[in-house]
């Protein structure tokens, strides 16, 4: 049953979750479909358009699949604008998806990068690795935290 819950998934996870459809990662991003809505920005979108346009892909899942799948994750997913720049991540290109967790009041970011799950809580958001996620492991860690 779905509800209000809102997740964000770094790009890795999404381009995971295209090219390997029986993947953990797979799993957790439809599982988070099934519960709430996904969270994008136009950098977070643009990053995931410009990395599967890559031609290496092509050997895993056709361009217009990959096309198809950004389109309907643009479709479907809420767009929230970025109000507060945040600077906090070793890697600086992952601040996009704490900026976006936190303006648009993520239940949890998913991702497999350690630059952000070693930023675990971020202002009380989990960042969970996607068989956490599956597990439920980010529920129990919002217990409470949650603004």
């Amino acid at each position: 049953m779905p509800t209000d819950l809102r997740f964000v998934f770094d790009t890795s996870a999404i381009v995971s979750a295209v090219l390997l459809k029986h993947s953990v990662v797979r799993q957790a991003f439809d599982q988070a479909i099934a519960q709430g809505k996904l969270l994008v920005s136009q950098a977070t979108v643009d990053e995931a358009n410009e990395v599967l346009r890559r031609k290496g892909f092509d050997k895993y899942v056709l361009e217009e699949e990959r096309i198809e799948f950004v389109t309907a994750l643009v479709r479907d997913a809420i767009l929230v604008e970025i109000t507060e720049q945040i600077r906090a991540c070793r890697d600086p290109k992952d601040d996009k998806f704490l900026e976006l967790a936190v303006c648009g009041n993520a239940a949890c970011i998913v991702s497999g990068d350690d630059d952000l799950i070693s930023l675990h809580p971020f202002r009380g958001i989990p960042i969970v690795t996607p068989r956490q996620f599956l597990d439920d492991a980010w529920k129990k860690a919002t217990d409470g935290t949650q603004k």
